[in-house]
C-alpha cells in the first residue's frame, strides 16, 4: 500500500532525478556514452548586446549547450533596436560559439505564436511541433536547426 503526498520536497526531487537519470542511462547507449564526458552537463552560453554610449542592455541571448545541442532559452531585443538585425546577430553569434567552442551540431528553442516564430524561420529554423492552447489561446512552437 502507498500514500500519495503533494508537498514540495527538494531532497526527494533530487533523488527522483538521480534515479531517472540512472534508468535513462541504463536504457540508452547514447546517454550511457555521455556519462563522464564534458557533453554530459549543461554549459551556459550567453551573448549580450550592450549599448556603447550608456552601457544599457539592448538585447541578449541566454542558453546552454548539452550533448551537441544549443538550447536557446531566452532571446530578447529592446523595442528601440528591433528590426535592425540585432536579434539575428545575437542568434548567429550564439550558434557560432556553440559550434566552434562546444561542437554543437543542432539548435532548439521554444517560442509562442505572438513572439517570433517567423523570425526564427528566417534564420533557418524549422517547426518541429506546435502545442495549441499552451497557455489557453496561445500556440507554443518548438523549432530546430542543423548547425555547421
Amino acid at each position: 500500500m502507498f500514500r500519495l503526498e503533494t508537498e514540495v520536497d527538494k531532497a526527494r526531487r533530487d533523488l527522483l532525478r538521480t534515479r531517472l537519470r540512472d534508468a535513462n542511462t541504463a536504457a540508452s547507449p547514447i546517454l550511457r556514452a555521455l556519462r563522464g564526458t564534458p557533453d554530459e552537463r549543461d554549459v551556459p552560453l550567453h551573448v549580450w548586446a550592450v549599448n556603447n554610449a550608456d552601457g544599457d542592455l539592448a538585447g541578449g541571448l541566454v542558453g546552454y549547450t548539452w550533448a551537441t545541442w544549443l538550447h536557446v532559452t531566452y532571446l530578447w531585443v529592446d523595442d528601440h533596436h528591433r528590426g535592425r538585425g540585432l536579434g539575428a546577430r545575437l542568434l548567429a553569434r550564439a550558434e557560432h560559439l556553440a559550434v566552434t567552442r562546444h561542437g554543437c551540431r543542432a539548435s532548439r528553442l521554444e517560442t509562442w505564436d505572438f513572439q517570433a516564430p517567423r523570425f526564427y524561420e528566417k534564420q533557418g529554423y524549422e517547426v518541429a511541433c506546435a502545442v495549441p492552447d499552451y497557455p489557453p489561446g496561445i500556440t507554443e512552437y518548438l523549432l530546430t536547426k542543423r548547425l555547421g
